[in-house]
């Protein structure tokens, strides 16, 4: 689960252009919206289409729970590993 952590925070970096943050920088349970890493909703746009590209995972903009997935590092760790799951 580490390293899906790991390559989520690269893809956060990357897709978003985050020059000054790198991985070190974001903590696993802390928010990634408002307080913490401080992303927005344009954030949520960009970085659900990263995902989707690198992990292949599905966010539905209309689903209540995708907020829940969204709210840290770890709840995505855990969104991406279930849906994996679900694939196999």
């Amino acid at each position: 689960m580490d390293e899906l952590k790991q390559e989520i925070k690269e893809c956060i970096i990357s897709s978003l252009e985050l020059e000054d943050i790198t991985p070190e920088n974001i903590v696993d349970s802390e928010p990634l919206f408002g307080t913490g890493l401080g992303l927005d909703s344009i954030d949520a746009l960009e970085l659900g289409v990263a995902l989707k590209k690198r992990f292949g995972v599905k966010f539905n903009a209309e689903n209540s729970d995708t907020r829940e997935h969204f709210a840290s590092i770890n709840a995505l760790a855990e969104y991406i590993s279930a849906e994996r799951a679900k694939a196999n």
